[in-house]
């Protein structure tokens, strides 16, 4: 079966075998769903095509017999989100379903524990996945969890500010309401484990073994160990890098958007108070397969 995240940036597919608990493959593409939504409250009609075409091609590579597609923050926030999903069912016959925050802190949480737990011994796990029209942060322990979605992502905040002092002194102020939440994690539950997922995360921990776009290899980023001095080294590097250069490092259409993620990750990092921070590939697209399959 094939499961599909719909994010506000890029569009991931997983086809995974339910029996065998196997990856069979995997596809994504940056659509930039949420381009122009800060200015708009719409999905421009280019991200709609991008997004077709990318479904498309998909199609060539992965098994559609049986799909199960959803999408988060850009179409739950875009005015027109109905008309771009019948659009997109139009042309493709992949019908998205619009998940909650909650369910998208569900998926996420599955997802990465079924890395983790395999190879780590903890009893709570904080866990962020910056997004690029929201962040989630989660708390996780044996038989609960906690999640609060803040309307704070790579692409959103990129549109929102102009420049890099602007971005700097804004992400500062913008992420002060995680602070209660992450506070609330501390004091009452003290994770003993920091789990980072999503693109910025998984970007630095690739850079730091010597990964790039085009050499990215999930299997070898799931477990990289990341601390602040990384994210103010690589952001440093690719903060003076021409465009063309860090997009070669970062991917086309990301070069702008992964210091963003760099800024946010940072500050959350600093509210958490961990020295490290664990990096897992594993998210919404792993965890609906996961859902999927223990529910069919």
């Amino acid at each position: 079966m094939v499961t599909i995240d719909l994010g506000s940036n890029t569009i991931r597919f997983l086809e995974y075998n339910c029996k065998e608990k196997k990856v069979i493959n995997s596809y994504e593409k940056i659509v930039k769903t949420a381009d122009k939504l800060v200015e708009t409250g719409i999905i421009s009609d280019e991200a709609i095509e991008k997004i077709i075409t990318a479904i498309n091609e998909a199609k060539e590579e992965l098994d559609f017999s049986e799909v199960s597609a959803k999408t988060t923050q850009a179409l739950r926030q875009a005015k027109n989100n109905k008309e771009v999903i019948e659009k997109i069912k139009n042309e493709t016959g992949v019908e998205f379903e619009i998940i909650s925050s909650d369910d998208e802190a569900y998926y996420t949480t599955i997802a990465v524990e079924d890395f983790i737990k395999q190879n780590y011994n903890y009893k709570t796990m904080f866990l962020v996945d910056i997004g690029g029209g929201s962040t989630e942060l989660i708390l996780k322990t044996k038989k609960e969890l906690f999640s609060e979605s803040f309307e704070i992502g790579i692409v959103t905040i990129s549109q929102k500010y102009k420049s890099i002092e602007a971005l700097e002194y804004g992400i500062k102020q913008d992420v002060k309401p995680f602070k209660e939440f992450i506070n609330f994690t501390k004091i009452s539950y003290r994770p003993d484990i920091f789990v980072a997922s999503s693109g910025t995360p998984t970007t630095i921990a690739a850079l730091k073994i010597g990964l790039d776009y085009s050499t990215y290899d999930p299997n070898k980023i799931n477990g990289v160990e990341l601390t602040i001095s990384d994210l103010d080294e690589w952001m440093e590097k690719l903060l003076k890098m021409e465009r063309k250069n860090r997009e070669k490092l970062v991917g086309v259409g990301r070069g702008d958007l992964i210091v963003s993620g760099i800024m946010i990750f940072k500050e959350i990092f600093r509210m958490s108070g961990f020295e490290k921070c664990i990096v897992c590939d594993n998210g919404v697209r792993e965890g609906i397969a996961l859902d999927y399959c223990k529910n069919n």
